[in-house]
C-alpha cells in the first residue's frame, strides 16, 4: 500500500529509484488462504439478515469484451484466480494518498487451485517489475498505446476514470500477455476496507525490530511487540524508505507478516459477535469481484477448495527476478523476470503441473549474462522487409547490445541462435527471451557477438 505516489507517465520509464539488492521473501499470498476461511467460518455463524446484507456488500464486476478475443488457452486443468490489492482512496479522505490521481493498484498475486484439488500454488508479482503493457480501454473514450513499465501500472490506465472493471481488465490483459496465463476470476481487496477490518478486532501485533520513524508513512513506532491500529495501522503496512533496504520488494515481507497477523487476530474473534461483524462488515464492503465470484457462497467454496489442501502442497512463490539495473545501468527503480525460470513457471501452470520452492530455486540458481555486456547480430532470413529491425529493438529494449542488423544470405526456414567459442553464457542471455530457440556453436559466428538469424517461426520475445 504505497505512500503518496502518482502514477508515473511512461516517457519517465528511467527515472531513478532505490536499488534492489534482495530477491523477495516468497510467503506472499499466505493471508489470502486464511483470510478466506475466516470469512467463510465467521458467515457460518451469522443469522440469515447479516448473511444478506454481507453477501450485498461484495460488489460484481463484468469485463463484458473488454478483454478481446486474443487471449491464452485455458490451463489443461484448474483455475486460475488474479488476486489484485487496490490501493483507492475513495472515501477516506486527505490523510494518506491525498495526492494520487488514479486508481492504483499495490498487490498482485496469481493463485492456481490444482486440478485434482490436492496442491495449489501463489505467485505474487513484484509490483515493480518491468513487464510489457498493452494497449488498453481508459475508459474516457481513448485507448493507451502499448508501452514498457511498471506491472502496477496497468491499473491506473483502465482506472483512469474511477471504473474498477476497466481496471481490473487491464491489468488482466498485462498479466495474461507477459505470463501467458489465462485468467479465469479476479478478486480486488479495496484499501478502504483495511482500517475498519484491523479496528473491528482491536488491533493487530506487530514485533518490528527496530524503531520506525517514516515521514511519509506518518508513522512513529517504537521496537517491540505491540498492538496497532487506526492510523498506525494503515502506516506500517505503508512504511518502505525508512525499513530495511527501502525497497518495495521488503515492503511485500512486512505485509504478509501483518496479514498473517489480521488473519490469526480474526479467527481467535469467532465467538466474538460485534467484533466478528466488524470485520466481516469491512472485509465483504472491500471485495469487487467478477460476476461468477460476487457473493458469499462461491467465495466460501473457493475459500474451502484451498481450505482443503495440505499446508506443504501450497507454493508461495514471487515471479523470479533481478535488478533491471544489471541489464539497463541507468534504471535502478524496476526488477526484470528472470528467464526462462519465469517462462518456465508459467509454463507448468498452464499444464496444471505442480512447482515447489525447491524446483524455483533450482531453475534460477544461475542469473544469465547482463544483457547490457551482450552483443547480438539480428539477421533477417524471412523476407519480409523490416524483420530484422524490428526484432533488433525490442533486443535493444531488453538491454542487449545491437551490434548490426542485415539480410540473412539466404531464407532460412527456421530461427537459429549461433554464437562463437567464449560466447555460450551469452547466447544464454538471449536465449532465455526466445521460447523454443536453442543457442548451438558455430565457428561461422563473429567471435565477440551472437547471431540471431531470423525465421519464419521467429517466437515472439519474452520480456
Amino acid at each position: 500500500m504505497a505512500g503518496n505516489r502518482r502514477s508515473v507517465p511512461a516517457e519517465n520509464q528511467e527515472s531513478a529509484g532505490r536499488r534492489r539488492r534482495r530477491r523477495p521473501r516468497r510467503r506472499i499470498g499466505r493471508w489470502v488462504a486464511f483470510a478466506a476461511s475466516v470469512l467463510v467460518l465467521g458467515v457460518a455463524g451469522v443469522g440469515g439478515w447479516a448473511y444478506t446484507h454481507l453477501n450485498g456488500n461484495i460488489k460484481g464486476a463484468d469485463l463484458g469484451d473488454a478483454l478481446g478475443d486474443n487471449r491464452p488457452k485455458a490451463a489443461v486443468g484448474g483455475q486460475n484466480i488474479l488476486v489484485i490489492g487496490s490501493d483507492s482512496r475513495k472515501g477516506l479522505g486527505d490523510a494518506y494518498g491525498k495526492n494520487l490521481t488514479t486508481m492504483q493498484s499495490d498487490t498482485l498475486m496469481l493463485l492456481h487451485t490444482g486440478g485434482d484439488g490436492k496442491w495449489a500454488t501463489v505467485v505474487s508479482f513484484p509490483r515493480d517489475s518491468w513487464v510489457q503493457v498493452p494497449a488498453c480501454d481508459r475508459g474516457n473514450g481513448s485507448t493507451s498505446s502499448p508501452h514498457h513499465f511498471k506491472v502496477n501500472e496497468a491499473f491506473a490506465i483502465g482506472g483512469t476514470t474511477g471504473d474498477t472493471a476497466k481496471a481490473a481488465a487491464c491489468t488482466i490483459k498485462t498479466v495474461e500477455a507477459n505470463t501467458h496465463v489465462r485468467i479465469d476470476h479476479f478478486l480486488i481487496v479495496d484499501f478502504r476496507g483495511f482500517t475498519g477490518m484491523v479496528d473491528a478486532l482491536g488491533g493487530v501485533e506487530v514485533c518490528p525490530q527496530q524503531a520506525i520513524h517514516d515521514k511519509k508513512a506518518h508513522l512513529d513506532l517504537e521496537a517491540g511487540c505491540q498492538i496497532v491500529k487506526d492510523d498506525k495501522a494503515l502506516g506500517y503496512v505503508r512504511a518502505r524508505y525508512s525499513i530495511g533496504d527501502g525497497s518495495d520488494i521488503g515492503r511485500i515481507g512486512r505485509q504478509q507478516e501483518f496479514m498473517q497477523s489480521l488473519a490469526d487476530r480474526a479467527k481467535s474473534k469467532l465467538y466474538n459477535p460485534t467484533a466478528l461483524y466488524g470485520f466481516l462488515n469491512s472485509a465483504t464492503k472491500s471485495l469487487t469481484t467478477d460476476p461468477d465470484l460476487a457473493g458469499i457462497d462461491p467465495l466460501y467454496s473457493l475459500a474451502s477448495s484451498v481450505k482443503g489442501i495440505a499446508t506443504d502442497r501450497i507454493s508461495f512463490l514471487t515471479v523470479p527476478n533481478y535488478p533491471r539495473e544489471r541489464d539497463v545501468p541507468t534504471d535502478k527503480a524496476n526488477v526484470t523476470w528472470q528467464q526462462p525460470a519465469a517462462r518456465q513457471l508459467f509454463t507448468a501452470l498452464n499444464h496444471d503441473q505442480e512447482t515447489t520452492k525447491a524446483d524455483l530455486k533450482k531453475a534460477t540458481a544461475q542469473l544469465p549474462a547482463p544483457a547490457s555486456t551482450v552483443h547480438v547480430t539480428v539477421l533477417n532470413g524471412t523476407g519480409t522487409q523490416g524483420a530484422a529491425l524490428k526484432v533488433a529493438e525490442q533486443l535493444r529494449a531488453l538491454g542487449f547490445q545491437i551490434t548490426a542488423t542485415g539480410n540473412a544470405p539466404t531464407r532460412v526456414s527456421k530461427t537459429t541462435l549461433t554464437y562463437a567459442h567464449g560466447q555460450s553464457e551469452q547466447a544464454r542471455a538471449v536465449a532465455g527471451h526466445l521460447p523454443g530457440v536453442t543457442p548451438t556453436l558455430s565457428e561461422q559466428s563473429a567471435p565477440a557477438t551472437v547471431t540471431l538469424t531470423i525465421g519464419p517461426d521467429m517466437p515472439a520475445i519474452d520480456g
